[in-house]
């Protein structure tokens, strides 16, 4: 279909416009005899004028017709009216309009070009019905600009998806008003965008005409129920509503990084102050305990040197001694004498050799933490026989809340050799059965009446070892070989024979001879 020719006398001639633009009827053109002499604006070949079924007029080429471009790029009747839509509002809105206005150079060809009747202006409203990439799209619209031509691309289907990559408007029918803007114009109201009360076409255009809406960038989200879009139509009061929104917005975002900034600056100022507090009670604490340390090793000390080779004996403290003195810390260490302190929380305290001052504390317990513990224990590190211990200590005093700003210093040996299982004495739930001592020097201690006596090997059972079990302290496990009691240093205790055993009449029953 082609709707523009050329009359031999009246010049170009509408098929859509009632007086055909020259103050001529239809009647002057269609079905008369001979012929009227009209053709083709393109390619000068004789046209008939038509009308399809639905009533709609066009104009036709004659048989034989050459290669001609308006004869092979027909253009669909839904297409030629919605140009019909578009350069009726255009007359309407106050603009000179033409439809197929091709460029000097034939570069392009605009479905209706709008005028100012000033000359002020000139703009190409194109009807885009046919499926388009948003790359052709552009690429017509920057060729039109080149020209001094701006332009505004129209559709009436439900999504075109190049819709806001050009200056563009989606329209749909109304029954009122006719052909409305439904989306591509927007407002900013409050702090986004959102679609006003429907726009007829003509209003639409005289707002385009007159500067009142322009092409914008939104930098803000568009509300739903609008689909996001990189351009849309809206009045240059709104676009200054969006740059003092987000001006404000900026200008909230950074006092909130200053106050932010101030808290933050703030907080690491108290906590650098109670770091310092933090280290001047843990040195305290340390002097304190370095000072108990040598007043327990003082030679008039009777329990500091015994307690001392006791703890000395045991496998964790070996362990202990061992690992600390290993690569990762190359830290020489032995037990404290003055583990008897309520300050080391039940733990064994691992003083250096070379300088007597506490460097680490094995296996503390979390529910004997005091103040003075805690103290102590937040400056020094805290050495646990295995992983489940360490992590015990941490849940429980996490669980108190008595942690460290800068939380504890802890590190674990690796696990003991499977027959080195439950330590003499430790409580265990389901713990497996001890393996038989195997030591080539054991440190034997009999448990009789929950209490503890120091044993050693013999040649033949003593009396004592047929009603009570031996333990070494070193790998924890029973000894079955031939042992008896140690005697303490002091007088000898009475003894009495009843019912075939031999009882002492001492608090501590048990083997008194060996």
């Amino acid at each position: 279909m082609a709707f523009r020719a050329v009359h031999a006398k009246w010049g170009t001639v509408f098929a859509h416009l009632p007086d055909l633009g020259c103050e001529q009827s239809w009647d002057a053109v269609w079905k008369v005899r001979p012929p009227a002499p009209i053709a083709c604006a393109e390619c000068r070949h004789p046209m008939h004028a038509k009308t399809s079924r639905s009533g709609l007029r066009f104009f036709a080429h004659a048989p034989h017709a050459p290669d001609c471009e308006v004869a092979r790029q027909g253009e669909s009747e839904a297409h030629h009216l919605l140009k019909l839509e578009l350069a009726s509002a255009a007359r309407d809105a106050g603009a000179h309009a033409e439809m197929e206005v091709r460029a000097p150079d034939g570069s392009w060809r605009a479905d209706v070009l709008a005028t100012d009747p000033g000359g002020g202006w000139t703009m190409a409203l194109e009807a885009q019905l046919s499926p388009i990439t948003a790359a052709d799209i552009t690429t017509r619209t920057v060729r039109m600009r080149e020209h001094g031509v701006t332009s505004c691309w129209f559709s009436d289907r439900p999504r075109p998806p190049w819709l806001g990559t050009v200056p563009s408007i989606r329209l749909a029918a109304d029954a009122d008003r006719g052909l409305t803007v439904v989306e591509g114009l927007v407002r900013f109201t409050g702090s986004g965008w959102q679609i006003p009360a429907r726009a007829s076409l003509t209003d639409f255009l005289c707002w385009v005409f007159a500067g009142k809406v322009l092409p914008h960038a939104p930098r803000t989200t568009l509300r739903y129920p609008l689909r996001q879009l990189p351009q849309v139509w809206t009045a240059p009061q709104y676009v200054t509503a969006e740059d003092a929104h987000l001006a404000e917005a900026e200008k909230r975002q950074r006092l909130q990084q200053e106050r932010q900034a101030a808290c933050r600056e703030k907080w690491e100022k108290e906590l650098a102050q109670k770091r310092a507090r933090n280290a001047e009670s843990r040195a305290r604490a340390i002097a304190k305990a370095t000072i108990v340390e040598k007043r327990a090793r003082q030679p008039h000390r009777r329990a500091g040197p015994g307690l001392h080779d006791e703890l000395m004996e045991r496998a964790d403290v070996q362990r202990a001694v061992t690992f600390l003195a290993s690569d990762a810390y190359n830290i020489p260490v032995t037990a404290g004498w003055s583990s008897s302190e309520g300050h080391w929380a039940g733990g064994v305290p691992l003083i250096r050799t070379d300088e007597g001052v506490p460097t680490a504390v094995l296996d503390p317990e979390p529910g004997q933490l005091s103040h003075d513990a805690f103290r102590l224990l937040a400056g020094l590190l805290l050495l646990f026989s295995t992983k489940a211990r360490k992590e015990r200590f941490e849940r429980n005093t996490r669980r108190r809340r008595k942690v460290p700003i800068d939380g504890w210093q802890t590190d674990f040996m690796t696990d003991p050799p499977a027959r080195a299982l439950v330590p003499y004495g430790a409580k265990a739930h389901r713990r497996r059965k001890p393996e038989e001592c195997t030591c080539p020097q054991p440190q034997l201690v009999a448990k009789i009446s929950r209490a503890e006596y120091p044993a050693e090997p013999a040649e033949e059972m003593g009396p004592a070892a047929g009603l009570y079990t031996a333990v070494c302290r070193t790998c924890g496990g029973p000894y079955e070989r031939p042992w008896r009691r140690v005697l303490a240093k002091g007088p000898e205790p009475e003894k009495a024979e009843r019912g075939g055993n031999v009882m002492s009449q001492s608090s501590h029953p048990g083997d008194q001879s060996g």
